[in-house]
C-alpha cells in the first residue's frame, strides 16, 4: 500500500488489541482501539477510517447491532467492516454477512491472515470508496464528477432522480441497502414522494442500464430487504 490505512478496532480484549495494533502498524495500517460499540460508533462519526475491525462479543451493544447501525448510517454505509469473533458458528457468520459485514474472521487468528483479509476487503471495496470519481461494474461505468453513466461505452441519459439513486447504490456497491437506507442517503434533496415511488424509479433506471430489465445484472433485488448494485457484474 502506498499510503497508510486507518483502521478502527472495536474490541474489549486489550491483549489482542495490543498485538493487532503492533503488527498492523508494521505493515502500513494505523489502528485506533475502542472497547465498546457506543464509543466505536462515535469515533466513526468523528473521524476518517478506511476499515472497521468489529468484535461480535462486546459489552452492551454487540457487534451485530453495531454493524447494523453502521450500515443504517448513510455516511458510513460504504465503510468496509470485518467482523471478529471467538465463536466460529456458521450461523453467526451468516448473520454477520447478512447484516452487511464484508468479511468474518474467527478467533484465535494469525495476524498475517487478518492483514491479508483487510487488504482483500479494501481491494474489493475500493471502487465504492469515498473520493473515487468513477466506478465500473462489467459494461456499466459511472462518472460521479461528470454525472455521466455509460453502458457498453455508450452514454445513457438519466434524470436527476435516477442518477442520484444510482449513485447511492454505487457508493455502497456489493451491499444490500434497504429502501429506508436509500431514502436516508437522499434526505435533504427535493424528491417528490420518493418514498412511495422508489420501486418505480428503480424500474425506470433498470430499463435504461440493463440489457434485460427482467433479469438485471447490475441492480439486484433482495426480496424483503432492498436493492444492491453488483460490484463485478458479468
Amino acid at each position: 500500500m502506498s499510503t497508510r490505512t486507518a483502521a478502527l478496532l472495536i474490541d474489549d480484549d486489550a491483549r489482542l488489541a495490543s498485538l493487532v495494533t503492533e503488527y498492523l502498524g508494521q505493515h502500513g495500517i494505523d489502528v485506533t482501539v475502542v472497547a465498546d460499540a457506543k464509543r466505536g460508533l462515535a469515533s466513526l462519526r468523528g473521524g476518517r477510517f478506511d476499515v472497521v475491525l468489529l468484535d461480535v462479543m462486546l459489552p452492551g451493544v454487540d457487534g451485530f447491532e453495531a454493524c447494523r447501525r453502521i450500515r443504517a448510517t448513510p455516511e458510513l454505509a460504504g465503510l468496509p467492516v470485518l467482523m471478529l469473533t471467538a465463536r466460529g458458528d456458521d450461523v453467526d457468520k451468516v448473520v454477520g454477512l447478512e447484516l452487511g459485514a464484508d468479511d468474518y474472521l474467527a478467533k484465535p487468528f494469525n495476524p498475517r491472515e487478518l492483514l491479508a483479509r483487510i487488504r482483500a476487503v479494501l481491494r474489493r471495496t475500493a471502487p465504492a470508496a469515498a473520493g473515487r470519481s468513477r466506478l465500473r461494474s462489467g459494461a456499466l461505468e459511472i462518472d460521479f464528477d461528470a454525472r455521466e453513466v455509460f453502458v457498453d461505452r455508450k452514454r445513457v441519459e438519466l434524470t436527476h432522480y435516477e442518477f442520484e439513486l444510482l449513485a447511492v447504490l454505487a457508493r455502497a456497491a456489493g451491499r444490500v441497502l434497504s429502501r429506508e437506507q436509500v431514502l436516508d442517503a437522499l434526505k435533504g434533496q427535493d424528491y417528490e414522494a420518493f418514498d412511495r415511488s422508489i420501486d418505480v424509479h428503480v424500474s425506470k433506471l433498470r430499463a435504461k442500464i440493463e440489457r434485460d430489465p427482467k433479469a438485471p445484472r447490475y441492480i439486484k433485488t433482495v426480496r424483503g430487504v432492498g436493492y444492491a448494485l453488483m460490484r463485478d457484474a458479468r
